[in-house]
């Protein structure tokens, strides 16, 4: 466990990087590992702006040769100096320039790499909780986004603002050396067409915002009818969907019109500023030349000047914009993923050992929302290879008691031991390697079903893992698909059936092998023969383990050793099934209401 040096309550898993929760310090240090490059680019960028911007100099030079040049003088003798200055400052902007194009290929990418295993790192801590409030497309887009944004950020600054404020540095000294009221006046245009540039940005960053927001809602809406598109056609709304979809892109042209009137409103402004730039420059060098203040060469560079500035500085606003839509993207990224971690280890946490598989739960509290208990000092013991089926209606506590034990929430008070070893105590990764889970709805990675199954252990041979299939009753559907093992079952599984993908989770889990294994309908989904045929294998393989199965199919739990029965977070009745039969108490009666094997979702 570590804290936040700036707020000592913003606790993260020992495990996880150190990203700092703003911004700034985020974009910092995702860059730190590259501040020797990032060095090296900005002398770059700045060799490549100066040699860009001295060009008018060299003219400058070149006029003043021309105007000095005596009669019979060949024409390398004359303008041999600034010919070669000339030269120079193009080789130089050429060379600056592509060099520092070299250093952005080469930090680019491992940027971008370095931003999204950070995040991704910190990301894989949170808890259940945390996951099952967000979207996992969400999440995913939001790291990459927030680490493109990172480098966008970054190179807005080394590509567009650094050299930008070379130019105007460098040219503002050149137009002082000349004449400093003619700097004067340069440097208080640059001085209020960058303020200015800046509060319009920030005064267009709101539109900019909500046409993003409304174009999000367009495309939003979009995939929603799409993946609802044969819902539409068999209520026969092709019509109604193309209508509800015209009001929303209405919506999007009009925050787009409010959108673009703004930044032309911007353009007036820049174009105004330019000609007040060029008019100013080259009228007052008019006169100071005029008067003898200054030479051509001077005259010369003082319009040259003038124009590269104003290249420069057209898009200055955009920029600007660009730029806070890049620290948006980060700060959004960071306020959504580097959160305080809710369940981490404990800084001297050791690893869970199991040797029996004895399960307590000791005096445990616990409440998902304050004032809203679902255990009150909860104690109960699972017997070390004990087979105990859990059963009441939906929101008993049924579910409840299987996350805690598999640490997905944590008891605000009392413990839970296994083999004597309370698991708040131990590391997250040694109690997940000793307990495995069967949901009832499977989710399988869009990977081979050799690497689904396989995960259960990395290391398995071949041979194992077929015989964790024949024993999950998988064998002969693998073999039956064209590429056998090596076949890839689409995102979360869709191309199995659901009952193909529970048959692939409990070969999984039995290739885990682990001491304590957790049933949470794991056959809901299978026909009743191939369900009686995996119950069987699962019987045999369970030996020893200690076993929790959670049913809302009575039938699959009766030949179990033990049944605790959940009412409202209590357990009311514990025993086998006959001996809970012959009580005819909560069990009985659940027992009798069943309506086609399965329980209802509440009493009646």
């Amino acid at each position: 466990m570590s804290k936040d040096a700036k707020n000592p309550d913003f606790q993260r898993a020992a495990t996880a990087p150190a990203l700092p929760a703003h911004t700034v310090g985020f974009i910092w240090y995702c860059l730190r590992r590259f501040r020797g490059m990032i060095l090296l680019m900005m002398a770059m960028e700045a060799g490549q702006a100066a040699g860009g911007i001295l060009v008018p100099y060299a003219i400058k030079a070149l006029m003043d040769a021309v105007a000095a040049h005596p009669a019979g003088a060949t024409l390398w003798e004359a303008f041999k100096q600034p010919l070669l200055l000339l030269i120079g400052l193009n080789l130089a902007e050429i060379l600056f320039s592509r060099a520092s194009g070299a250093l952005l290929i080469v930090m680019g990418p491992r940027l971008r790499q370095r931003t999204s295993q950070l995040l991704y790192a910190y990301l894989q801590q949170h808890s259940p909780r945390y996951f099952a409030n967000h979207f996992a497309g969400s999440l995913a887009h939001r790291v990459s986004e927030t680490a493109m944004s990172v480098n966008h950020t970054t190179w807005s600054v080394l590509f567009d603002f650094w050299p930008i404020a070379i130019t105007f540095m460098v040219s503002i000294v050149l137009l002082l050396q000349v004449h400093t009221g003619l700097g004067g006046f340069v440097a208080g245009w640059v001085f209020l067409y960058v303020v200015s540039s800046y509060w319009m940005a920030t005064r267009c960053q709101p539109y900019a915002q909500n046409y993003a927001a409304v174009r999000s809602l367009v495309n939003g809406k979009i995939v929603d009818t799409v993946t609802n598109m044969l819902n539409v056609k068999l209520f026969a709304r092709l019509d109604y969907e193309r209508e509800y979809l015209e009001g929303v892109l209405e919506d999007e042209v009009r925050e787009g019109r409010r959108t673009f009137w703004y930044m032309e409103r911007v353009r007036w402004f820049q174009f105004i500023a330019a000609a007040v730039l060029k008019i100013g420059t080259i009228g007052y060098a008019l006169q100071l030349w005029n008067s003898g203040e200054i030479g051509v060469g001077d005259f010369a560079m003082s319009t040259g000047l003038a124009l590269l500035i104003i290249g420069d500085a057209r898009n200055l606003t955009r920029r600007f914009l660009e730029f806070f839509e890049y620290v948006g993207n980060v700060a959004n990224g960071v306020e959504t993923i580097v959160k305080p971690h809710e369940i981490i280890d404990k800084p001297d946490a050791q690893p869970l050992k199991v040797g029996a598989g004895r399960i307590e739960f000791r005096n445990v509290c616990f409440a998902y929302e304050t004032g809203r208990p679902v255990f009150d000092n909860l104690s109960v013991t699972i017997e070390p290879g004990q087979r105990v089926g859990l059963v009441g209606y939906s929101g008993s506590g049924k579910s409840t008691f299987v996350s805690l034990i598999l640490r997905n929430y944590e008891p605000q008070s009392g413990q839970i031991l296994i083999d004597g070893q309370d698991i708040l105590q131990t590391t997250q990764d040694s109690l997940h390697r000793q307990v495995s889970l069967i949901p009832q709805e499977p989710s399988l990675f869009h990977r081979s079903l050799k690497e689904n199954i396989a995960y259960g252990r990395l290391r398995a041979s071949d041979a194992e893992i077929q015989a964790a299939t024949r024993l999950a009753h998988a064998d002969a559907f693998i073999e039956a698909m064209p590429d056998a093992y090596e076949a890839l079952v689409g995102e979360r599984g869709v191309k199995l059936s659901g009952g193909q993908r529970q048959r692939i989770a409990i070969a999984r889990v039995l290739l885990k092998d682990a001491p304590i294994l957790i049933l949470d309908e794991a056959t809901s989904s299978l026909d009743s023969l191939t369900e009686k045929t995996i119950q069987e294998n699962l019987d045999r393989v369970m030996g020893v383990k200690t076993v929790i199965a959670v049913a809302h199919r009575l039938s699959t739990i009766a030949h179990l050793d033990r049944i605790l029965v959940f009412d409202q977070g209590r357990i009311v009745e514990d025993g086998n099934h006959e001996r809970l039969l012959a009580e005819k108490g909560f069990y009985y009666r659940l027992w009798s209401m069943q309506a086609g094997g399965f329980l209802p979702d509440r009493q009646v």
